[in-house]
């Protein structure tokens, strides 16, 4: 499983850090900035990942196969 980032459409609300730091940080202007290659989602980061996907405000993130 994959996560794909829209940096586009981040708004900075760092959702994502908060709910998987492992995956997603953010930059210097706060917007998302994935932390794995390839956007990879290590064994583990599963749940952690599609929860931060429910959770963006922006819909930024998304889940592929």
């Amino acid at each position: 499983m994959r996560v794909v980032t829209d940096r586009d459409a981040c708004i900075q609300a760092g959702n994502c850090v908060m709910t998987a730091d492992a995956v997603f940080d953010q930059d210097d202007d706060g917007i998302v900035v994935l932390l794995v290659d390839d956007g990879e989602v290590p064994d583990g980061e599963l749940d952690r990942v599609r929860e931060a996907v429910k959770l963006c405000p922006a819909q930024a993130l998304r889940l592929t196969e």
